[in-house]
C-alpha cells in the first residue's frame, strides 16, 4: 500500500500555552515514534496546502468563517469559547489543517495514494456548522468530506470517529445528509455531552461507558459499525483518528490499548478493499498523552501501509 502523511510545519507554530492539551509536541510524538519504528522511510511525507475560503465556506457558514479570520489575533490570545483559544499562528494553522485533508482526498481519489494519514492540528471535529469548540475552528474532515462530494461527485462517503468525545461537529454538519454516514463511538457520559440514543438515518451513535475497554469497544465495533457500512457501501472511507480511547490518556477514562487501533484499521480496510477500492482518508482528532499517542498512531499508521 502507499501511503501519505501530510501536515504543515504551521500546524507545531499554534502554541496557546504549555498547561494546554492541545500541544505542539503531539505531531513531533507520531514523527518521531515512526521515524525510532523505521515507517517514516516507508510513506510519502507531503506538505499541505492552506484550505481556501470558498471550501471552508462549501461546510461552515460564511458569516462564522468570516469571523474567525477577524478574530485572528496579531499578538496575545483570543477566546472563542473556553479553552478555544486562538495566537497569531493559529488562523495559519488552521487553514493548514483542513487543506490537509482536502489534498489527501485528491491523491486517494486520483489514485495517487492507495491512503492517507493527515498529522494535522488543531483538531477539527467539533468544529460545528457555525461554531468553534473543543480546540476546534474548522471542521477538518468535513471540509474534506465536502471537497469528495463536490469534485468528485461521490454519493456515499462515511465517516467513522474513535475519538474518546463524540464528533459533535461533524454530525451537526452532516446530519440528514443521505450521501454522508457518520459514526461515531466515544465515551458516554462525557464531553461535549451528545446524546446517545440521537441515531437516525444516516447517523450511528455507539456510547460506551467510562471504563469500557477492547471487549465493549470491538463489540460495539462488530455489531453495529460493521454491518452498517456493509449496508452503505461507502466509496470513500474518512477516519477521526483520535487516539484518546487510550488507557494512558488524560482526557478520557476508556480502557483501549494499541492493539484496538490496529485491530478497528484493520477492519475498516477489509471494508474499504470490499466497497471503495482501498481508499482511506485518515485525519488526527484527539490524543494527549504524547508516549500513547505516538505509540498508538504508529499502530494506526502502519495498519494503514499493511504492515
Amino acid at each position: 500500500m502507499t501511503t501519505a502523511y501530510i501536515t504543515h510545519t504551521y500546524c507545531d507554530k499554534h502554541n496557546i500555552g504549555e498547561d494546554h492539551p492541545e500541544s505542539p509536541l503531539r505531531l513531533g510524538a507520531i514523527q518521531n515514534r515512526l521515524i525510532n519504528g523505521q515507517l517514516m522511510d516507508f510513506v510519502r511525507r507531503i506538505e499541505s496546502d492552506p484550505a481556501t475560503r470558498e471550501q471552508l465556506v462549501d461546510t461552515h457558514d460564511a458569516a462564522y468563517v468570516d469571523s474567525i479570520f477577524a478574530r485572528a489575533p496579531e499578538a496575545g490570545h483570543v477566546e472563542l469559547e473556553p479553552e478555544t483559544i486562538m495566537m497569531p499562528h493559529t488562523l495559519d494553522a488552521a487553514l493548514f489543517a483542513a487543506g490537509a485533508v482536502v489534498k489527501a482526498v485528491d491523491l486517494v481519489m486520483t489514485g495517487e495514494m492507495d491512503n492517507a494519514f493527515c498529522a494535522i492540528r488543531p483538531p477539527g471535529h467539533h468544529a460545528e456548522y457555525d461554531k468553534a469548540m473543543g480546540f476546534c475552528l474548522f471542521n477538518n474532515i468535513a471540509v474534506g468530506t465536502r471537497h469528495a462530494i463536490k469534485h468528485y461527485g461521490l454519493a456515499r462517503v462515511a465517516i467513522v470517529d474513535f475519538d474518546v468525545h463524540h464528533g459533535n461537529g461533524t454530525e451537526d454538519i452532516f446530519k440528514n445528509e443521505e450521501s454522508v454516514l457518520f459514526a461515531s463511538s466515544y465515551q458516554h457520559p462525557f464531553y461535549p455531552y451528545s446524546d446517545p440514543g440521537d441515531s437516525h438515518d444516516n447517523i450511528l451513535h455507539m456510547p460506551l461507558e467510562a471504563g469500557a475497554g477492547s471487549e465493549a469497544f470491538q463489540a460495539v465495533i462488530s455489531t453495529q459499525l460493521l454491518p452498517a457500512l456493509e449496508a452503505f457501501k461507502p466509496e470513500l472511507i474518512m477516519i477521526s483518528a483520535g487516539f484518546d480511547a487510550h488507557k494512558e490518556d488524560p482526557m478520557g477514562q476508556l480502557r483501549l490499548s494499541e492493539s484496538d487501533f490496529t485491530w478497528i484499521t484493520d477492519r475498516l480496510m477489509e471494508v474499504a478493499e470490499r466497497h471503495c477500492q482501498g481508499r482511506i482518508v485518515s485525519v488526527l482528532e484527539g490524543g494527549y498523552n504524547v508516549d500513547a499517542l505516538g505509540r498508538a498512531a504508529f499502530c494506526h499508521i502502519r495498519s494503514l501501509m499493511k504492515l
